[in-house]
């Protein structure tokens, strides 16, 4: 690529916008930093930086649906990426080909418009987080000595969780239940993880269950 100077965002991020080497299909889209650039550049497979979890993550890393890099290029004002791949399978974490396939039905701007909801954004890089911790062991890690320690012990937690879960939520304090709420959503996401069950066959039955 030739040398250019990128125009990136206040934290250093530019986004890139990744496409189908053969039919020209957007896949996805997502934030690099300048390392994050860099190692996409030698390596020939392509790296994002996390902007909830601050830290580069390799696409395909956790599912094998790795993005082979054909070529890269800035827009006409250095502050966009196009990044043509051959992609190993779906971009999607849904499973679908690419991340733009959903129909988009709207009568008016703002009013129907179904944006990115904020908490299944977390949830989903959350569990990202919680496989790569059980895929390493760090040993300064609490989400991997409760999957060291097991079904008994993460069940366990859940159940503790669940329980002030329910008496925050009699209490007087919103903040004190949001809080055991998250703490609770974490711990059944390692009890996920321990089980090898995808978070999006959750969705799917909570889908089922609109009612």
């Amino acid at each position: 690529m030739e040398a250019n100077i990128l125009m990136v965002d206040k934290d250093g991020l530019i986004p890139a916008v990744i496409q189908d080497a053969e039919d020209n299909r957007v896949l996805m889209v997502g934030y690099m930093n300048q390392l994050a650039l860099e190692k996409t550049i030698d390596s020939k497979q392509v790296w994002f930086f996390s902007r909830s979890r601050q830290e580069l993550w390799l696409k395909g890393e956790t599912s094998g649906n790795y993005m082979d890099v054909v070529d890269i290029k800035p827009d006409c004002d250095s502050d966009s990426l196009l990044i043509k791949v051959n992609p190993n399978g779906p971009a999607c974490h849904t499973g679908e080909e690419t991340c733009f396939f959903q129909e988009f039905v709207t009568d008016g701007w703002g009013t129907d418009i179904k944006s990115n909801d904020r908490l299944d954004l977390e949830l989903k890089e959350l569990a990202i987080t919680i496989s790569q911790r059980n895929r390493d062991l760090p040993d300064d890690s609490y989400t991997a000595e409760l999957l060291k320690g097991g079904l008994n012990k993460i069940g366990q937690k859940v159940i503790e969780e669940a329980g002030e879960t329910a008496l925050a939520a009699m209490g007087d304090s919103d903040e004190n239940t949001k809080n055991e709420v998250a703490d609770l959503l974490y711990h059944l996401l390692v009890l996920l993880e321990a089980k090898s069950i995808p978070l999006q066959d959750i969705a799917e039955i909570l889908s089922s269950r609109r009612r």
